[in-house]
């Protein structure tokens, strides 16, 4: 008598979610193995990309994975850039959300209700048409999705006064272990109710569960805005410049930071007219026609007598080419070497006149280029290691001189990562960042949430 055949893993995902769900072609498996990530990484070949189309399809789906141990990674746009997306393990299979992309915005009360496939600036754009205002703004946010953002706790130059994504995720649902489904949360302002798992789970990178839909809290949308660009022929003079701008009484709802190499690398890739000096910030406010006015010209008087030029920008078309020089840093970057190492460390503001010419020196000791922008208002660097692909003593070089740029961030009491996630690429260094018993509460975590550990393995923690 012949023994029944059993089914194969795959096969029992498709039968409970439909083989239009289900995607077992080399091609479509090539391309869902990749993220933006622009370091080599350990990455695999799933054995399936999944398309789920409801909460439901989620709860089958992990209740399969869970019986049969396939390792499930979860995957948004695909935009992020430490390996948080990347499978890796050939007998796991990629879940990705792009075809759960509906919302519903509440008005009255000020909240949506988001599927996580749903791109970020489409949102945006919708509930400022009905006047409210979802701030958080990541480089990436023309396409990444509202999932992505919530797994990664996306930031953004908004952040410095509006808050990262945290700050306006209300409420979750989300399936976790063996297909269960938690509800965290309420569509409310206040609720002190147990410990707050809501926030546990943004940036939790996947490795939790998987996140099904989310309340994100709006805000009334800003009146009027303001750019400006403070000129420095000193970069020593920037902190002070910051620090005076702070002490002053305005609240920037944006304050970024471009170095002289940085300035040279947008303008030979997307040219805007930015002036060729030591260093610029671009100073965004905004409020009331009238109060931002009045705040371009007090930063005007407080910065010109320093010997900084301020220059205001006159039309909305202008503001908005300045801004797409600062969105197209990353991919200008390309244009000085081949190879890129972008850390997004965070240094309290206090101490970044003090950390950034030490950064310098790592550079010097590894004879590398180093290109730093970013998040200054909030600490937050984007600091660019460039080498030659083809120098295979080069890119080594600069793979050692990260673990210095991390020890710096970390001797001045900041985080190796403000927006990008730890991923697959930071994983060493977050032990460095909560030391032994802090990092012994995560993997407890982790293994309460999924004691298999089948939720994005190989990510953030050694579970």
């Amino acid at each position: 008598m012949f023994g029944v055949l059993r089914k194969k893993p795959i096969d029992k995902i498709v039968e409970v979610l439909g083989k239009e769900k289900v995607n077992t072609s080399l091609v479509e498996r090539k391309l869902y193995s990749y993220d933006a990530t622009p370091i080599p990484i350990e990455r695999a070949l799933p054995s399936a990309v999944v398309f789920p189309e409801s909460h439901e399809d989620v709860v089958k789906l992990v209740k399969v994975c869970y019986e049969e141990d396939i390792p499930i990674f979860p995957r948004g746009a695909g935009s992020g850039l430490t390996g948080g997306a990347v499978p890796t393990s050939e007998r796991g299979v990629v879940v990705s959300f792009e075809r759960m992309n509906s919302f519903e915005v509440n008005v009255d009360n000020a909240t949506a209700e988001v599927q996580p496939g749903v791109i970020t600036s489409q949102f945006q754009e919708y509930v400022e048409k009905l006047g409210l205002f979802y701030p958080p703004d990541p480089s990436s946010f023309k396409y990444s999705t509202l999932g992505g953002n919530i797994a990664e706790n996306a930031g953004g130059p908004r952040c410095l006064k509006y808050g990262v994504t945290r700050e306006y995720v209300l409420g979750l649902t989300a399936v976790i272990k063996e297909g269960q489904t938690i509800r965290t949360g309420n569509p409310v302002i206040k609720d002190v109710a147990g410990y707050d798992i809501t926030k546990l789970l943004v940036g939790s990178e996947g490795t939790l569960g998987l996140i099904t839909s989310a309340t994100l809290k709006l805000i009334p949308k800003p009146k009027a805005r303001a750019t400006a660009l403070a000129l420095f022929n000193r970069l020593e003079d920037v902190g002070k410049a910051v620090t005076k701008i702070f002490t002053s009484g305005i609240f920037p709802s944006a304050l970024e930071f471009m170095d002289e190499d940085a300035i040279r690398a947008v303008e030979d890739y997307k040219p805007v007219g930015l002036p060729r000096v030591s260093a610029l910030l671009l100073i965004e406010v905004d409020g009331s026609p009238s109060s931002v006015q009045e705040d371009i010209r007090d930063i005007k008087n407080l910065l010109e007598p320093m010997g900084i030029e301020v220059k205001t920008a006159q039309s909305k078309e202008e503001e908005e080419k300045l801004w797409s020089a600062r969105k197209s840093l990353g991919p200008a970057l390309g244009n000085l070497k081949t190879g890129k190492i972008n850390e997004d460390i965070v240094i309290p503001r206090i101490y970044l006149s003090e950390a950034i010419p030490e950064f310098r020196k790592v550079a010097k000791k590894y004879d590398l280029m180093m290109v730093i922008f970013g998040h200054i208002g909030d600490g937050n660097l984007h600091v660019n290691l460039l080498y030659d692909k083809a120098n295979r003593e080069e890119e080594e070089r600069a793979e050692r001189a990260v673990d210095e740029v991390f020890e710096i961030a970390l001797k001045y009491n900041g985080s190796i990562t403000g927006e990008h996630g730890v991923g697959l690429t930071k994983k060493k260094f977050l032990q460095w960042q909560f030391g032994p018993a802090g990092y012994e509460l995560l993997k407890g975590i982790k293994r309460l949430f999924d004691p298999k550990n089948l939720f994005n393995p190989g990510k953030v923690i050694e579970a």
